[in-house]
């Protein structure tokens, strides 16, 4: 299989996870907009859930293929959080963020049952950090933060859109950090979690419950 057969399979073996009466929350990215449409075929089948989008870009699709969106003031409960990643290492440690949306991400995972992430095999590493790490900070705070996130042993650079500043849904600013491999994920994300202005990084450690990678050969399972 190339890589988007790769991204539709291992969608197509998270979406079989889902049942009737499931709050569901939708990731954002490429591989999880493949999980949206498989979502949507099957609501239009007769699939009874409401979901929880991850960004606004998820939201629009969701509403487009007919499925039920809540907010998180509405639902009590996410049973299953399907996602997609950059970066995923033999611990089931990610880098997200590639889309901008790993703060929303973050706290829909949080409130998850179960998260389930997708990927296509170039996605799993022995070590993160090839990928420049997501750090989500707020306008005012951004240019103070560029010296610091080097001072850690990164290549900062605010990121970009169109030749101007990216904004996310939240209308804060993204630090893309290059800092090459890895070596202590934890360490790393204590220590942008206690800089004030970080609003969040895109570290996820300890929360995937299942990775499903869609490889040459077939899908690959690993769990928790």
């Amino acid at each position: 299989m190339n890589e988007d057969a790769q991204k539709l399979a291992a969608a197509q073996a998270a979406v079989d996870y889902i049942k009737d009466g499931m709050v569901v929350g939708l990731g954002t990215g490429s591989t999880a907009a493949k999980m949206v449409d498989l979502v949507g075929a099957r609501v239009k089948d007769g699939l009874d859930i409401v979901a929880v989008p991850t960004s606004e870009a998820t939201a629009a699709q969701a509403k487009g293929l007919g499925i039920k969106v809540v907010g998180l003031d509405e639902v009590s409960v996410i049973d299953l959080t399907i996602d997609g990643t950059d970066e995923v290492d033999p611990e089931m440690r990610l880098i997200k963020g590639g889309g901008g949306a790993h703060l929303r991400e973050k706290i829909v995972a949080s409130l998850s049952d179960q998260l389930i992430i997708i990927a296509e095999n170039k996605k799993m590493v022995d070590t993160l950090g090839a990928f420049k790490l997501p750090v989500e900070v707020v306008p005012f705070a951004a240019g103070a933060l560029l010296p610091k996130m080097e001072a850690l042993g990164s290549e900062p650079a605010i990121r970009q859109k169109d030749g101007d500043n990216f904004y996310t849904d939240e209308g804060n600013l993204i630090i893309d950090c290059a800092f090459g491999a890895i070596d202590n994920p934890e360490e790393l994300a204590i220590t942008l979690s206690t800089m004030a202005g970080v609003v969040e990084h895109g570290l996820f450690i300890n929360f995937a419950d299942m990775v499903l990678v869609g490889t040459e050969t077939g899908v690959k399972k690993f769990e928790a």
